[in-house]
């Protein structure tokens, strides 16, 4: 007979000191496979500690059934695996349970997940960042024996491989109810059966996957938007009758009265008026400056190497990428990606006016360019927002707040330190600092890791929008196929322009 896991939460409220952080929160989980959504900021993070128990509310109460076991997988991997062997990192899962005499489990699960003995008496710390999450996935799902398991963010630092391996293994191979934190809008369209959206104004849940969920959400939110403004005109014409009737009371006073009677009528309505959820507003704006000439970017007889000048991982006869194109990089892991966009960032000296024209690479002499890392290893978490705008040449610290207002930051955390920003609040950050580069090229690595829906969805609407030519890797399949103009893949060492991203997402398993 199947357990029976129940885990929600009744008007729950928690906060940082002052400053919610969500409240008013009931929902409740079931057996499926439920999808949790929300901006960046909003508390997702947060809302799975108070359900683990790592963290309490401030007001309401968590529902779990008696003994309830969860499972769970944190955004990082921890540290303190770095010096374990794979065998000793699943071995924590076993004792976690009181079940370290059952290791023979271990060698099952393995196989199950086709890790080599070889690669389980290894390092855990030589294994990717992809493959250490997926065992931790696997550890937590098949030996700790949860009655629920919840998955922090569980495609970060995965591959397309791997984000296939784990849509099937939530989907097909691991049945127990799950609750998932995500930014991939493929991959939760393929794994979640309900989806609940946690907002500002409270918790939604819809039972079916998220694309459906999110549709009928905003068909909600436009329904209630067209009651408000009904409610609003009524409000406005009982306003005017009321005040015909104060005039006219003046030398009949049963219209008195029915003034009284007509402002009832307006309270109640005003009372129990249509809320309409507005989202924050902080677009995620890109510069847009010009190239003159058509070419941004050529590329002639070029080869990438691993760092150090070891390994040759490709090289590129001829190459060129023009003003507006918007050109994704497909390739295997190791491949040579983000080497490639490595070596382009380091080929621009700003401080040159011109190319040496035989140059494996050569730019415009207009190109103005911006490299965002996905590890945004550069930013300064000791400094305040606002220092760290005010450092981009030529913006005073007026500017910088209007700048940091428009990107949805409050005027009281600006002068708070970047370290107690989320990820994905730090990538708004970030873009906003190239923004006010003035930039026209872009090379982007995984622009979309630590992103919200909200904002995936605002960058590729900025890139559509903006001239600008900009060559990125990304692992989200949906961003991809949305945000490029043109699609090339390093294979053997090479660079293939295909039509489609299709072929090679469904090759990677």
């Amino acid at each position: 007979m199947a357990r029976q896991a129940v885990l929600g939460m009744e008007e729950g409220a928690f906060f940082h000191g002052v400053r919610k952080v969500f409240s008013g929160i009931s929902f409740l989980l079931d057996g499926d496979r439920t999808a949790l959504v929300g901006e960046n900021g909003v508390g997702k993070s947060t809302l799975l500690k108070c359900l683990s128990g790592e963290l309490e509310l401030n007001r309401g109460k968590v529902i779990r059934s008696r003994n309830l076991k969860i499972g769970s997988l944190p955004q990082e991997v921890p540290a303190e695996l770095a010096g374990l062997t794979v065998r000793q990192v699943l071995e924590r899962s076993l004792g976690k349970v009181g079940a370290a005499e059952e290791d023979w489990r271990i060698d099952v699960m393995l196989d199950e997940i086709e890790v080599s003995p070889d690669v389980a008496a290894g390092p855990f710390a030589a294994l990717s960042g992809g493959w250490q999450r997926l065992i931790l996935i696997a550890a937590a799902a098949r030996l700790e024996e949860p009655d629920i398991l919840i998955l922090d963010e569980p495609t970060n630092h995965l591959d397309i491989g791997n984000i296939n391996v784990l849509e099937r293994w939530l989907a097909s191979d691991i049945s127990m109810p799950m609750l998932v934190v995500s930014h991939d809008r493929a991959f939760l369209d393929r794994v979640s059966t309900r989806t609940l959206f946690l907002r500002e104004d409270g918790a939604h849940l819809f039972k079916s996957s998220f694309a459906h969920a999110r549709e009928e959400l905003l068909r909600r939110d436009a329904a209630a938007g067209v009651r408000r403004k009904i409610e609003e005109r009524e409000i406005k014409r009982l306003e005017a009758v009321a005040a015909r009737y104060k005039i006219w009371g003046v030398k009949n006073s049963d219209f008195h009265r029915r003034q009284k009677a007509t402002e009832t009528r307006i309270a109640h309505i005003e009372s129990a008026k249509t809320q309409v959820y507005q989202a924050r507003e902080r677009r995620l704006e890109l510069g847009d400056g010009e190239i003159e000439a058509k070419v941004a970017l050529r590329l002639s007889d070029l080869t990438v190497t691993t760092p150090g000048g070891g390994r040759t991982l490709l090289k590129i006869d001829g190459f060129s990428v023009a003003a507006g194109d918007r050109v994704a990089l497909l390739g295997v892991n190791g491949a040579g990606k983000s080497t490639l966009l490595n070596a382009l960032a380091a080929a621009w000296n700003p401080k040159d006016p011109h190319y040496d024209g035989s140059a494996p690479v050569r730019f415009n002499p207009g190109v103005r360019l911006v490299y965002f890392d996905q590890t945004m290893r550069d930013l300064p978490l000791h400094e305040s927002l606002l220092d760290y705008v005010v450092a981009a040449e030529g913006v005073t610290e007026r500017e910088a707040i209007k700048c940091l207002a428009q990107a949805g930051f409050a005027f009281a955390r600006i002068r708070e330190p970047i370290a107690l920003l989320s990820h994905g609040e730090r990538s708004r950050l970030t873009f906003l600092k190239l923004k006010l580069m003035k930039p026209n090229v872009y090379l982007l690595d995984e622009p979309t890791s630590h992103l919200d829906i909200e904002g995936q969805e605002d960058l590729e609407a900025q890139l559509e929008e903006a001239e600008v030519a900009c060559i990125f890797v990304s692992h989200d399949r949906w961003f991809t196929k949305v945000a490029a103009t043109r699609f090339v893949e390093i294979r053997k060492g090479r660079l293939v322009e295909v039509e489609s991203p299709d072929a090679f997402f469904e090759a990677q398993v």
